[in-house]
């Protein structure tokens, strides 16, 4: 059945109460920026849904971009009817033998919002499915377990009535929840973090650290598609590329191999952290995961987090390995991860690091070096290169000039 109408329901922007007008409007933005490339889509808001016409565009072309969404509880292919019993039946029965497998049993489930409706719930149940009945022949009713539950929505503008209900991707629409800086290394896990920080509605900015000569342009070209992918999901990214060189090669000159990984990683996050002030964001995002590697027990995170005053969200702090390498795989990063380009991160691992680092221990080493490591994170910050990233790639000068152009609620996508 060729549909053209999709119903789309929002998720847990709908707690919201007296925000609630701000967020569905975000959510509009959202899904009209998203779907931008299907240029004969018309939109139609309702209070805590909305409406796409189709208008002859590929319904499953659309409902694969709807699905990656962040915001969507769920969506619906309908057939839209009168408020009246004749039209809504026929509607159903539309519905019905428009389905690419005929069902041997089916139930109706009317959902009576709109309460002038002259009859209640059940008896339009009884009167949706007698006549689908009659005019269905070896259909039967199955209350319990049926093959195929037909939905009737009457609501005070119309009926919509429907069998599928597709889900969204849930959260919260982007940018809702405001901004942070993601700390995107070349492997599995941050990207899956940008993701998860993405769907509850966060807007991020990427941060990498390069150590040039030492790792190669391939490496930040990876960076530079792992971020393209995000963009997908989350419309045009700014990525910070940051010059790490000089900090390793001090730090690495100061004898103490085994807090060499606690020390850099305190200096990446002083550098995200001006990163962020310089943007406007209120948080930093890693991939860390407890007890994946020896940066990442409770006591190597305690002394690293200790470094910065914003918050440090760790969206896959309780994840096991496996299940963040599915949902990498399921997110289409995952390929990319695994290309054998190493990070700065990965050049310097001493053969035995600290897992539980005394953080006295580590504030007087950067105490002995303080003046040295300011002035190196001051030029790392002020040698940072920013590049804009959408999903097809960096956008280059033409498409600059076209997003300087658009307007302050288009930005997402």
């Amino acid at each position: 059945m060729n549909y053209n109408l999709i119903l789309v329901r929002f998720g847990e922007l709908t707690i919201k109460g007296r925000n609630r007008r701000r967020f569905e409007s975000l959510m509009f933005t959202n899904i009209k920026q998203a779907l931008a490339s299907f240029s004969k889509l018309e939109f139609e808001r309702s209070y805590g849904r909305l409406f796409i016409h189709l208008n002859g565009e590929n319904f499953d072309a659309v409902s694969e971009r709807l699905s990656e969404i962040f915001g969507l509880s769920s969506f619906s292919p309908v057939v839209r009817a009168e408020n009246k019993v004749e039209a809504i039946q026929d509607a159903a029965l539309q519905v019905m033998r428009g389905l690419e497998r005929t069902p041997k049993t089916f139930k109706v489930t009317v959902r009576r919002t709109w309460k002038d409706f002259p009859h209640d719930s059940q008896q339009m149940n009884h009167l949706v499915g007698a006549y689908v009945l009659r005019n269905t022949p070896d259909l039967k009713v199955d209350v319990r377990n049926p093959e195929i539950e037909l939905k009737v929505d009457i609501q005070a503008e119309a009926t919509f009535v429907y069998c599928r209900v597709i889900p969204g991707a849930g959260g919260f629409p982007i940018g809702m929840n405001g901004k942070a800086m993601l700390l995107l290394s070349g492997g599995i896990d941050s990207p899956v973090a940008g993701w998860m920080a993405m769907r509850k509605g966060l807007e991020i900015e990427a941060v990498h650290f390069h150590s040039y000569p030492f790792t190669s342009e391939q490496a930040t070209e990876k960076v530079v598609s792992l971020t393209q992918r995000l963009a997908h999901y989350g419309g045009r990214l700014k990525l910070h590329l940051v010059p790490f060189t000089e900090i390793q090669t001090m730090l690495a000159q100061k004898g103490r191999e085994n807090l060499i990984i606690t020390l850099m990683r305190r200096s990446m996050l002083r550098i995200a952290e001006k990163l962020a002030e310089r943007s406007g964001a209120l948080a930093l995002v890693t991939g860390d995961s407890l007890g994946q590697v020896a940066s990442q027990t409770l006591g190597s995170m305690n002394v690293i987090g200790r470094t910065v005053s914003l918050p440090l969200l760790r969206p896959l702090v309780m994840m096991d390995k496996l299940d963040i390498i599915r949902q990498a795989e399921k997110i289409g990063t995952y390929e990319t991860s695994i290309l054998p380009y190493e990070d700065c991160c990965t050049l310097f691992v001493p053969k035995s690091p600290a897992t539980n680092p005394n953080l006295h221990v580590v504030e007087r080493i950067e105490a002995g070096m303080k003046a040295e490591l300011e002035r190196l994170i001051e030029e790392a910050v002020a040698g940072t290169e920013t590049v804009l990233i959408d999903s097809r790639g960096r956008v280059p000068a033409a498409r600059k000039a076209e997003a300087a152009g658009t307007a302050d609620e288009d930005r997402w996508f």
